[in-house]
């Protein structure tokens, strides 16, 4: 069978191929060959520009056309070449050699390309910049538009009074906007805990201590030319003591980092679902749309479980990518290459999750009307507040008073918390004050948003 989005094995690549496809160019097979040829290229340049050998401007214009409009007929010739040379990264070396040969007076350049370079000197620049890409242009930007989707609605339902649970209990009243924030504000701490991760790389030849290099150039300066070139040109940040491998350990706290942000997006779907379960949202329907395929009324929370599960998914292979990279056994095996292939598979479950509660988020239809009968059902939750009070003014036992009142009793309405406060014995305008407290008014305060 032909590969096609109905074939697919992975439905990353099959049903969901149209949400996830702008990933396609950092994870694919083809996107790590672009970032490799660029890398190739860019070292090429830089070899160049530092008097190395001379490059004429034809054949540094032609270059520069292959990493600028890389497509997917070069990546198909480097394929090809790969069938002979079973070898991915050489094989990229080989196609730019084709590139070059096709201009004129490029003998004295041509063996500087990949000079001095093992392959991890290219997949551990390719791989960090692709990923650095990804998550600038595709990740923070969909997690940063959800935050501020939250936002949105934390203010719209800043005003709504709310019954709050614990241990799934009825317990002191909140509101619905602050309920809101908690989620933007986790959001928010994390995406800067993100941000301060640097994009690490590793760039030092065979084993990382520029054998090669320096015995055919000694009197240059290898250490700083690639920190020039890795952090200034490529934007990332060069591990000064490394193996023949990168040591992964900042990728793995980008994966633990988005591991915790789908955490907290899981926490969230639950806790959305559960307000909807409580009928404290209904969902907009569309015509068409079944809910269920024998109850004919179900409009089903479907968004917010597709992207519960996607995002347990994604954390599972986050896991793994997290605690596996940065072990390899001396200076270097072969393990972390085929885990580095599937990097962009979390990523995409996680993209998918967040579609899911975006789309989740736009449905939602809030029923004041529910939410409000819910507070007026549960007077007792204003108990914490009336021996509070009471507290304050020294009245005898006020907890143990409330507690024999409510504790494990049903039938505890406006009514009967009116008739022990006019039991109590304080003065009247204590008594008026304690009958201004109602489960809609007794909210506390939260910080402006």
């Amino acid at each position: 069978m032909e590969l096609t989005s109905l074939t697919a094995i992975s439905p990353v690549d099959g049903r969901y191929r149209k949400q996830v496809a702008n990933l396609a160019p950092y994870f694919s097979e083809f996107g790590l060959i672009r970032y490799r040829v660029l890398v190739e290229i860019e070292y090429f340049f830089l070899l160049a520009d530092k008097k190395f050998f001379k490059l004429p401007a034809a054949a540094r214009k032609a270059l520069k056309e292959l990493s600028d409009n890389f497509n997917e007929t070069d990546a198909q010739a480097i394929k090809e070449i790969e069938k002979t040379t079973n070898h991915d990264v050489k094989a990229v070396e080989y196609y730019i050699k084709q590139v070059l040969d096709k201009t004129a007076n490029t003998l004295e350049a041509r063996e500087f390309i990949h000079f001095g370079l093992t392959s991890q000197d290219i997949n551990n620049t390719a791989i960090p910049l692709s990923f650095k890409h990804a998550m600038e242009f595709e990740y923070l930007p969909a997690l940063i538009n959800l935050q501020k989707h939250l936002h949105d609605l934390a203010v719209q339902w800043k005003e709504i009074p709310m019954l709050a649970r614990t241990h799934g209990q009825a317990a002191s009243p909140t509101r619905l906007g602050k309920e809101i924030m908690v989620f933007v504000e986790r959001l928010e701490n994390q995406v800067q805990l993100f941000s301060y991760v640097p994009y690490a790389a590793k760039f030092g030849g065979a084993t990382g201590n520029f054998n090669a290099h320096h015995i055919a150039y000694p009197k240059t300066d290898w250490i700083a030319l690639s920190n020039h070139f890795v952090e200034d040109i490529l934007g990332l940040q060069r591990m000064q003591f490394t193996t023949q491998i990168e040591h992964y350990d900042h990728l793995a706290a980008h994966f633990d980092s988005i591991k915790r942000i789908n955490n907290i997006l899981i926490d969230l779907c639950r806790d959305i679902w559960t307000y909807i379960s409580q009928d404290y949202f209904k969902q907009k329907t569309k015509a068409g749309e079944i809910g269920s395929s024998a109850m004919p009324h179900k409009v089903n929370p479907i968004d917010f479980e597709n992207a519960e599960g996607n995002l347990g998914l994604a954390n599972g292979i986050l896991e793994h990518l997290s605690s596996k990279l940065p072990i390899s056994r001396l200076q270097r095996d072969l393990t972390d290459s085929t885990v580095l292939r599937n990097i962009g598979v979390p990523i995409a479950h996680t993209l998918i999750a967040l579609a899911s509660i975006e789309k989740g988020l736009g449905k939602l239809v809030l029923n004041e009307k529910k939410i409000a009968s819910d507070l007026e059902d549960n007077w007792a939750v204003v108990a914490e507040a009336i021996q509070t009070v009471l507290r304050r003014e020294n009245y005898p036992n006020p907890y143990e008073a409330l507690k024999d009142l409510t504790r494990g009793t049903s039938g505890i309405n406006k009514e009967s918390m009116h008739a022990f406060i006019d039991g109590l014995k304080v003065s009247a305008a204590l008594k008026k004050e304690l009958k201004k407290i109602t489960p809609g008014n007794y909210t506390g305060v939260c910080p402006e948003y």
